[in-house]
């Protein structure tokens, strides 16, 4: 088995019960019942609920650990029972009973929670970005982000055009706005410059010839 997963916090269905998973990811939030503990771990792609009783060797480890450490977690998977089956989770029908347990990685406390989204303020959320980023719906919005870009990029290339990369370290040129200007290691007292638009380097293209 991969020495981090088998399968993303997101894919596992009824059809894989009584299989052997290992899933890797973040502390998304711990519920303890007194004689269950529940540990929701989250990736990239999902959730999955792990679960594990007292009497485990890992329960204090994971009841100790704090929300957003880093963990291996690998069990066998199980199905819900009917009145605990959770429709909001694409794997809402199953659980992971907790078998194995690396932490990757502790989390101190944090400045700002990821789980339940509150509200902070644009300061907060600026300093922490890579926990701010990391709450639902910023995470969603990114990805519908990614998508949008995609399918322009497929829509254009289906209608026959081609997308050429052109430089982004350039001569100063004379235009009127202000250049942001990057040294040159090999030239000390001689910069570059963030091209304003990539216009001539487009231009040169087309009269190389490319379509």
């Amino acid at each position: 088995m991969h020495a981090y997963r088998s399968h993303t916090c997101a894919q596992l269905r009824a059809s894989d019960v009584d299989t052997t998973a290992r899933i890797s990811g973040w502390i998304h939030r711990k519920r303890d019942h007194g004689g269950l503990l529940f540990v929701d771990l989250r990736d990239h792609y999902g959730i999955t609920q792990c679960v594990l009783e007292p009497e485990n060797a890992h329960f204090e480890t994971l009841e100790r650990v704090r929300v957003e450490s880093v963990v291996t977690i690998t069990g066998r998977v199980v199905a819900r029972s009917a009145e605990t089956v959770n429709t909001n989770l694409p794997t809402g029908e199953i659980e992971i009973r907790v078998e194995e347990v690396a932490i990757q990685s502790a989390a101190e406390e944090l400045p700002m929670p990821v789980f339940g989204e509150p509200e902070w303020s644009e300061e907060v959320r600026l300093k922490h970005r890579f926990l701010d980023l990391r709450r639902e719906t910023l995470h969603a919005n990114i990805m519908r982000r990614v998508e949008v870009i995609r399918a322009m990029r497929d829509k254009m290339a289906a209608a026959g055009f081609f997308e050429f990369a052109t430089p982004i370290l350039t001569a100063s040129s004379p235009e009127g706005a202000r250049d942001f200007l990057v040294p040159s290691r090999l030239h000390p007292g001689q910069f570059y410059a963030l091209p304003q638009a990539p216009q001539q380097y487009k231009q040169l293209i087309m009269v190389s010839g490319f379509d």
